[in-house]
């Protein structure tokens, strides 16, 4: 590493173009070191007159390692550069101005509970199909699409109930905390099993069905203070916004995007793919950390993943962070839940953070908005509010909790679901 921090110094020195002498234009996850993707962008960031497109030129493809972009993708990520209108006059494709991203009042159908004064950034390929802005509590016993979790972790210190997820001041809050005295009950159709009792309670709010696949989901969200009022403070928790279907019963898969209490900047994307398969292991899994910038207890962050059937892109505040092309695991193929939780790993503290002795309860995690756009190569789900869509293996095992009304389908290793009681 010492040499490649020379190099780097020595191309600043001399002026050399990085983007000749450190070429990524073919990299994937397994062939990039993202401590150079973070070196680079800081040469980059020194060297102010390589960020315009009458520096870097036009081009027709995304440079990953520009500072700005100079081609027709930059309006999808967000990051045109200033200049942009150079390109435009060269290249009729270009966009001819530089916003974040191309806005637009929704058109068409829209689910969720979109804000209807409010412009959505439009993304090349996809179609806006689903917001919710959080500005009126969700009545998580009713809604079409929204629900809760009644279950909990094997490795973790909670088990999730309705009451700790809660709607004020235009956001959604999880909040963990010791159990007041909410009697829970021992069979959890979220975990299709029994769950032993919890220490805390947390909250998951979850869609009802596996109708959901190909497409960009976002989310924008701020993590919870390890330590009420001192956001520097780091210890155990993680706050997620992710993609699951069925873990061990059948299809297991899993795209997240996971903030974590060890450092105040920790974020792990991690996808997997498993079939009948009890245990997660590395094998059926492939997790990297990366970081935000800043505070991500302290300030609001835009987390999400483009996934397609080919690849899975994982952006923070427009920034492209990784990119996974399949291999082990593959690219999960099978339509599956949106979920948002809060949980705390447990006393081994074996991941979200070691400094677990420092968590001071309640931690609250807040959810500013979700918005989820479908990919428009994808000719199958969602299919909200008819269900038409829905395979008998998109139903298979699929309860959420003992209010949802939805049949528990199929059996594991030979017997039927438990069953807990509407209160």
């Amino acid at each position: 590493m010492s040499k490649l921090i020379a190099f780097l110094l020595t191309v600043l020195a001399v002026g050399n173009d990085l983007n000749e002498l450190l070429s990524v234009d073919d990299c994937t996850d397994d062939t990039c070191d993202l401590s150079l993707r973070q070196l680079r962008g800081n040469v980059t960031s020194q060297k102010a007159e390589w960020g315009s497109c009458k520096s870097y030129g036009c081009s027709t493809r995304y440079q990953p390692h520009h500072g700005c972009q100079c081609n027709s993708k930059c309006e999808k990520y967000g990051n045109c550069c200033a200049d942009i209108a150079i390109c435009s006059a060269a290249t009729p494709s270009a966009p001819a101005s530089a916003p974040a991203a191309a806005a637009a009042k929704p058109s068409g159908q829209v689910y969720g509970h979109p804000d209807p004064s409010k412009e959505y950034p439009v993304y090349d390929g996809f179609t806006l199909t689903l917001v919710e802005e959080f500005n009126a509590p969700l009545d998580l016993d009713t809604d079409p699409i929204w629900t809760w979790s009644d279950g909990g972790l094997y490795e973790g210190d909670v088990r999730f109930i309705k009451e700790q997820i809660t709607f004020s001041d235009g956001k959604m809050k999880i909040t963990a905390k010791p159990n007041p005295g909410i009697a829970t009950q021992k069979c959890s159709h979220a975990e299709v099993g029994n769950v032993d009792a919890k220490p805390l309670v947390s909250g998951e709010i979850r869609a009802r069905r596996n109708m959901f696949r190909y497409g960009r989901y976002e989310v924008r969200m701020k993590a919870p203070d390890v330590q009420p009022g001192n956001p520097d403070i780091d210890g155990n928790f993680i706050a997620t916004m992710f993609v699951f279907r069925d873990a061990k019963f059948h299809h297991w898969r899993e795209i997240d995007i996971e903030v974590t209490g060890d450092r105040k900047n920790s974020v792990t994307t991690n996808v997997l793919s498993a079939d009948n398969t009890d245990w997660w292991s590395t094998r059926i899994a492939s997790a990297r950390e990366t970081t935000c910038s800043g505070n991500a207890r302290e300030e609001f962050h835009t987390y999400g993943f483009e996934w397609l059937p080919n690849k899975v892109t994982w952006f923070i505040d427009g920034r492209v962070v990784r990119t996974h092309y399949g291999g082990r695991p593959p690219i999960p193929d099978k339509s599956a839940k949106i979920m948002m939780n809060l949980w705390i790993f447990g006393p081994k503290a074996n991941f979200g953070g070691k400094q677990i002795h420092n968590n001071r309860y309640p931690m609250t995690s807040e959810y500013d908005w979700f918005r989820f756009y479908k990919w428009d190569g994808e000719s199958t789900y969602p299919c909200i509010g008819s269900g038409s869509c829905l395979t008998h293996d998109d139903r298979y095992l699929d309860g959420n909790n003992p209010c949802d009304g939805q049949p528990m389908e199929g059996t594991w290793k030979g017997k039927g679901a438990c069953k807990a009681s509407c209160r």
